[in-house]
């Protein structure tokens, strides 16, 4: 069961990561337990930018833009954990290993992004990320993020 008084709504999350239209990715927050992991949503609509050449006629979400989403929701997690205190810095994804891709996301879709820290180095975290539609897992992939100061 979902806990409610975990979940953020697009607003916070904007307080949080500086990404914006068309670049935010992330949705919804629906639980997460600070300093461990998230479960966040990003819900896929015809009408985003990318399916205007991705493929025309078979729209398909780009496996970059989902593990780019995935990598905005291991952001979420960690400024939540921060508890917002992080302003002054910005977290860049440095590093993917590991991604796989089992099957297509497409408009109409509810992308589930489920991220755990799995190490905490210096100025760096890695994660393991999922994602899901229906229960059935599209992608995963590991994330490492630095952060860097403005």
């Amino acid at each position: 069961m979902t806990d409610q008084s975990k979940q953020v709504g697009v607003e916070q999350i904007m307080d949080l990561i500086p990404h914006r239209y068309p670049f935010l990715l992330v949705d919804k927050v629906l639980d997460y337990a600070p300093g461990e992991w998230i479960k966040a949503v990003k819900n896929v609509s015809f009408n985003e930018p990318q399916f205007q050449g991705h493929f025309p006629g078979h729209p398909v979400m780009p496996g970059v833009m989902i593990i780019e989403a995935m990598a905005q929701a291991a952001g979420v997690l960690t400024q939540l954990s921060r508890a917002g205190q992080a302003n002054d810095a910005l977290f860049y994804l440095v590093k993917v290993d590991n991604a796989k891709f089992t099957q297509i996301v497409v408009p109409g879709d509810q992308l589930v992004f489920e991220c755990e820290i799995k190490k905490v180095i210096k100025n760096m975290t890695l994660y393991q990320g999922k994602a899901t539609v229906d229960g059935k897992v599209v992608a995963k992939a590991e994330l490492l993020c630095a952060e860097k100061s403005k």
